[in-house]
């Protein structure tokens, strides 16, 4: 670049460079698209010294990629599931670049912002099939919220340990369970570790939650609702690092509507409605600088905008399609294995008993007063009588 020049000019002119070289998308990168490699053998120790020149930092350098043809046109297949999940590189997806998108699931949680019909269910099922193996062992436990009333996730429902989809006071009682338990670990790892490795004793609890604004601003009762909010404001500041991750998927990522947007540190940008949404959702000048996902078409289902580690620029990239047999087959294949802690079952309050007066009707029948106790004892009482006197006399 000129001097007097950043790369924010680059991104905002973008699209001027992409027409004006014939091409269709100009992608823009501030820093080197590839890591330098590791070495290793007798030379090793020269090789890096040469890579520290090759790959050293330069600020006054972009790499402007002109897109011929667009490689996430087709449709991804399912991508085989992972013998042991590696939850630090979960392939989900294709990049632009063809290679295997992976997302780092190891304490963070991942928020889903995409317009209907536009692939949120993608990105889900194909999260799960990462876990799949994980799930089936133990070393996973999947509990699954759906407040559409089962519409999205009960197709899988042997993959979840716990799940509901038709019970709000059930849902507020999964998140309680949820931060109980959180606690329960935070009490056991309490100046051991920093980050929970999870074991089958103490597995990865992964919340799904397919619509979190309907649990957020849409939810009817309004004590349940501060019930949700405050769990959930409590398994995201504090259960990444314990193990108990939250996923959840919205369709509007406005303040009033996800009130705990800034929470989630992993946040995946499918097709929009609104432009504004895209900087509410990934950040500001997330768009300026590439992310596009007000302009993703509707032909485009699985197509978003993800941050990778150390580049600034969102990545482009197609998450894998999984149809209604391939969930079915992989829940047959992949079942949970029971809850050690099974759900909370409410016993039905008592009644109580009223008082009919044979015709159907109920009759208001208030308790008599108890008689006031005597303050004195009876001599006392006597000795103080006024109306009478021991004579027969007139009172005293």
């Amino acid at each position: 670049m000129p001097r007097g020049q950043n790369p924010e000019a680059y991104h905002k002119a973008a699209r001027d460079l992409a027409y004006s070289f014939g091409t269709r998308h100009c992608r823009v990168f501030s820093g080197r698209r590839q890591a330098p490699p590791v070495r290793s053998g007798r030379l090793a120790w020269l090789l890096r010294r040469v890579d520290a020149i090759r790959f050293r930092d330069r600020p006054r350098h972009v790499w402007l990629v002109f897109i011929r043809r667009d490689p996430l046109t087709r449709i991804v297949a399912p991508l085989p599931v992972p013998a042991r999940p590696d939850f630090t590189a979960l392939p989900l997806g294709l990049r632009e670049d063809l290679a295997v998108y992976c997302l780092r699931l190891l304490a963070t949680h991942v928020l889903i912002g995409g317009a209907t019909r536009m692939g949120k269910g993608s990105v889900i099922w194909s999260l799960l099939r990462a876990l799949a193996a994980g799930i089936r062992s133990g070393l996973v436990r999947v509990w699954a919220i759906d407040p559409k009333g089962g519409m999205e996730l009960s197709i899988g429902r042997p993959l979840f340990s716990r799940y509901v989809d038709d019970d709000w006071s059930r849902m507020a009682d999964m998140l309680d369970d949820a931060v109980t338990r959180m606690r329960a670990r935070q009490r056991l790892l309490r100046g051991k570790v920093r980050v929970h490795t999870p074991t089958v004793d103490e597995p990865l609890i992964v919340i799904v939650i397919d619509e979190i604004a309907a649990l957020l601003a849409y939810l009817p009762d309004s004590d349940i609702r501060n019930r949700i909010a405050q769990s959930l404001g409590l398994l995201l500041s504090q259960g990444a690092g314990l193990g108990v991750l939250v996923v959840a998927a919205t369709q509007d990522p406005r303040k009033e509507v996800v009130s705990v947007r800034d929470l989630f540190p992993t946040r995946i940008a499918l097709g929009l409605t609104e432009r504004g949404h895209v900087d509410l959702l990934l950040g500001d000048g997330a768009r300026d600088r590439g992310a596009l996902a007000d302009q993703i078409p509707l032909s485009a289902k699985g197509v978003a905008y993800v941050l990778l580690d150390g580049q600034p620029e969102p990545a482009r990239v197609r998450f894998s399609f999984i149809a209604d047999d391939v969930i079915r087959d992989m829940a047959a294949t992949f079942p949970a294995p029971p809850e050690l802690a099974p759900e909370p079952v409410e016993s039905p309050a008592a009644v109580k008993p009223t008082r009919s007066t044979g015709n159907g009707r109920h009759t208001y029948r208030p308790t008599p007063p108890r008689q006031a106790a005597p303050l004195l004892p009876p001599s006392l009482l006597n000795a103080l009588d006024l109306n009478t006197t021991p004579n027969g006399g007139d009172p005293r």
